[in-house]
């Protein structure tokens, strides 16, 4: 006979599990309603055209000059024509601003540029799918520049786009969404072209990718015009906002169309940055730049660390490419939620945390298994826990970036962002084999976690400090 006291547990983990399964279903219905929207889905889409030409002006490029038996010193230069991504803060003021003649009228400012930095990026994969590296190697340099400055302008008209077309409460859901797709890019122009290469020639691999970013093109073209204020209302948003600076009118209406254009574009971004944030703002720009120092710097070496563990290339590429994109994905999917749930902050912090953390995995295979090849089982732990927190850091992190800009200089503040969060670690990084070289894996992987600190700190200070900053929702637009 069942005695009461059994009775009233069996019925309270009952209770508890048709609670807990009412929550799930809750929580499904909130996710699956979040990412059905039409921003969303328009982002993962467009977010794939973005990712899709970054592999073929770098590794794929390389993998293709290498096959052709071009001289490594000569495909080492190459790598020049990345830093395209990493100065596209000097012309975003003319995309954020300048409206083109025909498109800008039919499709407005924001989805005019995306689209034409789409067909700039077409039009310089199909170019170098004609080349040949053993007779057209400049050519091939050039086509290749035509596409990563075709791309990292669709960058900074596409990052004002995502963050123009939904409130900061849905920003986590677009970013997880955007990196969702941008990760599925890199799959088909890094391991898809590969094949298309193996199975046909290089020309057919580059064709085919360029044939790829008519997904993007279709998706723009089905894509609504974020709103954001016309050329009238930003020049009186920039005029307000130089008289309230110097504490008098200066009259920039009055002033030649060049003057207020260089002020407006380029000077009251950054004015309107430290007038709306304050001394503070210069937490928030060490914040950005020191965030991805920790993430950057590991990543370097981890390939090589896999190598010398002894694992295959194949044991590393399967395993990173099915269980780290799996944990990318998920990690961003479940911080879109969180934020939205719980704002930007707690997922901001809760990335810090795991990114360094998980260094401190690295450290511990190097630790345990000094000389020798450990199990398998331990490579999918660690990539999974890496790919995982890097996946809730990132997507966290870029929603954090996009609170950051006002919508009146969108475009602008956001590429003077995204540009910080990257150049510092990638100049750290550069010293990570000499550290390994130096002074070993674990002693390596130590330091990286350790670079993690100040971003968690500040982190911690962003939090407490939170309540006192001025509103960073961007302006409203009427």
């Amino acid at each position: 006979m069942t005695q009461p006291s059994e009775t009233v547990k069996s019925g309270n983990h009952g209770t508890q599990s048709a609670t807990e399964s009412r929550s799930f279903r809750a929580w499904w219905r909130e996710a699956r309603h979040i990412y059905t929207r039409k921003p969303v889905i328009a982002i993962s889409l467009l977010g794939f055209g973005a990712g899709l030409p970054f592999l073929l002006v770098f590794s794929t490029l390389t993998a293709w000059l290498r096959d052709a038996e071009v001289e490594r010193t000569t495909i080492g230069f190459f790598a020049w024509i990345g830093m395209t991504y990493s100065i596209k803060v000097f012309w975003a003021p003319v995309v954020d601003r300048l409206r083109l003649p025909l498109l800008g009228r039919t499709m407005g400012q924001r989805r005019s540029w995306i689209l034409l930095g789409q067909l700039g990026i077409a039009a310089g994969l199909v170019w170098m799918s004609m080349l040949d590296p053993h007779t057209d190697l400049w050519w091939i340099a050039a086509a290749a520049l035509l596409v990563a400055f075709s791309s990292s302008t669709q960058d900074v008209a596409l990052d004002a786009f995502r963050i123009e077309s939904v409130d900061d409460s849905l920003q986590g859901a677009m970013s997880a969404s955007y990196i969702f797709g941008y990760r599925v890019a890199l799959l088909f122009s890094g391991a898809g072209a590969l094949y298309l290469a193996d199975w046909y020639s290089w020309s057919w691999a580059y064709l085919g990718m360029a044939s790829l970013m008519a997904v993007a093109v279709l998706t723009i073209l089905w894509s609504d015009e974020p709103k954001h204020l016309n050329a009238e209302q930003r020049e009186r948003a920039d005029a307000d906002l130089i008289d309230r600076l110097f504490g008098r009118p200066m009259h920039l209406l009055q002033r030649p169309p060049w003057q207020r254009w260089l002020l407006g574009a380029v000077i009251c971004p950054i004015l309107e940055f430290f007038q709306r944030n304050g001394w503070f703002a210069l937490l928030i720009l060490t914040f950005i730049a020191v965030f991805r120092l920790s993430d950057i710097t590991m990543g370097v070496m981890a390939n090589p660390f896999y190598l010398d563990l002894g694992y295959s290339k194949s044991d590393i590429a399967r395993i990173a490419k099915m269980f780290g994109f799996i944990m990318t994905i998920g990690g961003s999917a479940l911080c879109g939620v969180l934020v939205v749930k719980w704002g930007l902050y707690r997922p901001l912090l809760l990335g810090a945390i795991l990114v360094a953390v998980t260094n401190l995995l690295f450290a511990l295979l190097a630790i345990t298994y000094d000389g020798s090849r450990p199990p398998l089982s331990w490579l999918v732990l660690v990539i999974s826990a890496d790919n995982l927190s890097g996946g809730i850091a990132a997507t966290a992190f870029v929603a954090y970036l996009s609170s950051l800009a006002n919508k009146s200089y969108t475009a602008t503040q956001y590429a003077l962002f995204s540009s910080l969060m990257t150049l510092p670690g990638k100049f750290i990084s550069g010293f990570s084999g000499w550290v390994v070289d130096g002074w070993g894996y674990t002693h390596f992987f130590f330091t990286a976690a350790a670079l993690g600190i100040p971003a968690i700190l500040l982190v911690l200070v962003l939090i407490r400090k939170q309540s006192q900053l001025p509103t960073i929702n961007s302006t409203d637009i009427k």
